[in-house]
């Protein structure tokens, strides 16, 4: 089919999407977008510092991360609400990546994860993330929110420490709480408190529930909204108010400070693929090496969280996986030539611009300004903000990640649901965030797995119209290699204690099978025909019956439907014995009918059986 010119411009504005609402913008929508974009602003320069800090970097890492992914995604995204730039989540990992080294390998991850996920989007691999269930992301979530508030103990407490998992922060901080800053916990208490206070904010309405609120009412709303949701900006403000005027008076803060913040653009370069180390130079796979398999883990969860933020905020529409995976790896690939470190979708920063009324992507644009602006001129003002006040916004922004609330619900309608989500929960605790995940994945693949060696069997003793008695075996799952045995094993036992009567084995849920499986069927048959007992086969779909046809002997028996093997039964019975294996493959209703008429009458007709009743053995 030749390309035409309307099949390429229709691609390339399938692919940018500004190119589909830009020519519609109006003055209105750029109101909203300034609004939304400044209020997202005041929350992402905050969390940016703290997650650079949690990330093991210098504080000016997280800013560099927090402005080019406003633009690329203002060009090339599709979901308007959606924000990019550092998260706790990227930052843990990035940590993990970081300590011990050095941060050129932050920059080459976050390069890295946009190549992977550049090779995602272009051969459509964005199915891969339908593998990560929801109960493995709860607990994956859930974990890593527990990680992250641990990590912060020691700003908290005022302590130097540095710790490497949940377990080892938890025993650092008992080994030195002796050493604790009084000075410091009463400000991250404070911070904590005042944090919670104005997330509750928000929840404040004037006006009775169910009635519209006046004009008098509305401002007043909005500037309650604007207060609580730029409640992070307003803390970390305060504490660095209190601060610059203790170091300026001369008596020194009594808090732990975040210190020299360096000012400026960041250096547009390329990505570090080389770096030292102790003296020692690591080149390209050495580094590639030592990043392991964190640099197909990270941009995959990158990926996860970006794809969950944009059904969210999708208001029920189609979403583009490959359009996000593309939009995705261009900001970590055009990121890290600024320094940036791992960055995906924000869910709490996304929320701040839906409810702030973002009309399109530019509200990014207004925010990544901001951002640059405070790299400018704010920098020197970044060093009086205290440690604990910024562990306070992280442990803050994780605490409502933990989701508890999901336990009782999955544990009353799917108990193996819950075990995934545990089993990830523990591991990602215990050996990490790396393993923990692939645990709940791979437990989750043994789940879906086990119905197709283990399927349920339904055997029941059946009779025709004439009250000629049958027993009638209902397989409820796909026949493949893995259920061969147990299917062969039980049909066999059936018939050794059926005293001889003919087995039917209804074949209306088994939607395909194998080689494998024809084989064994095909042992089968012969074990019966040689004892003399009938076994018929009645509902297979055209493709099982093609599978089966190619292996097994002339002795197989099928029927398009269960009338017309009652007939053949009762026919059968009154036959002589030396008759009875005479049948012809395929069998249908009328025994005139030629061996090629008997396979277009195998159209599969379903019986009334509901496959949710079936009792397993």
């Amino acid at each position: 089919m030749p390309i035409s010119r309307k099949n390429v411009k229709s691609c390339i504005v399938q692919r940018i999407p500004i190119l589909q609402w830009g020519p519609k913008y109006t003055s209105r929508k750029l109101l909203s977008d300034c609004i939304a974009g400044f209020t997202v602003g005041l929350t992402v320069i905050p969390q940016a510092l703290a997650y650079a800090t949690l990330g093991g970097l210098e504080p000016q890492y997280g800013l560099y991360s927090a402005f080019i992914g406003c633009f690329v995604y203002a060009i090339f995204g599709s979901i308007k609400d959606i924000t990019i730039g550092p998260t706790a989540l990227m930052a843990l990992m990035t940590y993990q990546q970081v300590v011990g080294r050095n941060t050129d390998y932050a920059i080459l991850l976050c390069f890295l994860c946009g190549v992977v996920q550049m090779i995602m989007s272009i051969l459509h691999l964005g199915v891969l993330v339908d593998f990560i269930s929801i109960p493995v992301t709860v607990g994956f979530t859930s974990a890593t929110s527990v990680i992250i508030a641990s990590s912060q103990l020691g700003s908290l407490f005022g302590l130097k420490i540095s710790s490497n998992g949940f377990f080892d922060a938890v025993t650092k901080l008992i080994q030195n709480i002796k050493f604790t800053r009084l000075t410091d916990l009463a400000l991250s208490v404070g911070c904590i408190i005042a944090l919670l206070l104005l997330r509750k904010l928000k929840d404040v309405k004037l006006h009775q529930k169910g009635a519209k609120p006046t004009k008098f009412q509305q401002p007043i709303n909005y500037t309650l909204w604007l207060v609580s949701t730029s409640r992070n900006a307003i803390v970390v403000i305060i504490c660095s108010t209190v601060a610059y005027l203790y170091e300026t008076h001369g008596t020194g803060a009594p808090f732990k400070l975040t210190g020299r913040v360096k000012s400026g653009f960041p250096e547009f370069k390329l990505p570090p693929f080389t770096t030292v180390i102790q003296n020692s130079t690591r080149n390209f796979p050495d580094m590639l090496s030592d990043l392991g398999s964190s640099v197909i883990l990270v941009p995959v969860i990158g990926v996860l969280g970006n794809v969950a933020i944009a059904k969210a905020f999708a208001g029920g529409e189609t979403i583009d996986a490959t359009q996000e995976l593309l939009t995705l790896s261009l900001c970590n690939i055009f990121g890290s030539f600024f320094s940036s470190m791992p960055i995906t979708g924000s869910f709490s920063r996304s929320a701040v611009n839906h409810a702030s009324g973002v009309q399109t992507s530019l509200g990014g644009v207004v925010t990544g300004i901001m951002v640059l602006l405070a790299l400018s001129f704010l920098t020197r003002y970044f060093a009086y903000i205290p440690k604990a006040s910024l562990g306070a916004v992280i442990v803050c922004a994780v605490a409502f990640m933990i989701e508890y609330e999901v336990v009782k619900p999955m544990w009353k309608s799917s108990k193996k649901d819950l075990v995934s989500a545990l089993a990830t929960f523990v591991f990602c605790l215990v050996i990490g965030v790396e393993y923990g995940i692939l645990v709940g994945v791979t437990i989750n693949i043994m789940f879906l797995l086990y119905p197709s060696a283990r399927p349920g069997i339904r055997i029941e003793k059946c009779a025709t119209a004439n009250g000629h008695e049958y027993i009638l075996i209902t397989p409820d799952n796909a026949l493949y290699f893995p259920a061969v045995d147990f299917i062969k094993t039980s049909i066999a036992t059936a018939g050794l204690t059926s005293k001889n009567l003919p087995l039917v084995i209804d074949c209306q849920f088994i939607l395909g099978a194998d080689f494998t499986a024809a084989k064994g069927i095909s042992t089968l048959v012969k074990e019966f025909a040689a004892r003399k007992q009938p076994l018929y086969f009645v509902n297979a779909r055209l493709d099982v019956v093609t599978v089966f046809q190619g292996v097994i002997s002339e002795d197989f028996v099928h029927f398009s439907s269960k009338t017309n093997m009652e007939q053949a039964i009762e026919e059968n019975h009154n036959r002589p014995d030396d008759e009875e294996n005479l049948l012809a493959v395929f069998l249908d209703n009328s025994s005139q009918k030629t061996s090629s008429q008997a396979k277009a009458g195998v159209l599969h007709k379903r019986n009334s059986m509901n496959a949710s009743n079936i009792p397993l053995i």
